[in-house]
């Protein structure tokens, strides 16, 4: 992850914003969300952050259909900070076409590294991999494509 970027200091923050709200049963509210972007304040790409943050939670039960798909379990059951990456990262597969399916992905799986248990980045990687087979097909088939050819 480009730490250092913008946008990707507003998926960290987005991630925690929906790891907070997930772990205490309630939305998001405002001052918790600048509690949570305090530490990025002056670097954050903070519409981009409200985008992912209102995105997610918008389009929560669509984002949970497509994911109840490709996890091996029952959505309750997986880790709280996998969840929330899964969730954003879906969000940016459905509807930020303009994000490509590797930034969201390499995000992603960088995102769980850093939040998330020990294995949690590789069960991240998985169910996006088959996110990423269904939600962006071309985009996919072409990295697979480029991938193999290394």
């Amino acid at each position: 992850m480009a730490a250092g970027l913008p946008r990707s200091k507003a998926r960290r923050a987005a991630v925690q914003a929906l790891y907070q709200a997930l772990v205490n049963n309630e939305a998001p509210q405002k001052d918790a969300l600048d509690f949570v972007t305090a530490e990025y304040a002056d670097k954050i790409d903070r519409k981009y952050f409200t985008t992912l943050v209102e995105g997610t939670i918008k389009h929560q039960e669509q984002i949970d259909a497509e994911l109840g798909q490709a996890v091996d379990r029952s959505l309750s059951a997986v880790d709280p900070v996998e969840i929330s990456v899964l969730r954003l990262a879906t969000f940016e597969f459905m509807h930020l076409p303009e994000i490509p399916y590797r930034v969201v992905l390499n995000e992603a799986v960088e995102l769980a590294k850093s939040f998330g248990g020990e294995q949690g980045h590789k069960y991240v990687n998985g169910v996006l991999d088959k996110m990423g087979a269904h939600l962006r097909p071309h985009e996919y088939q072409a990295a697979k494509q480029a991938k193999a050819r290394k």
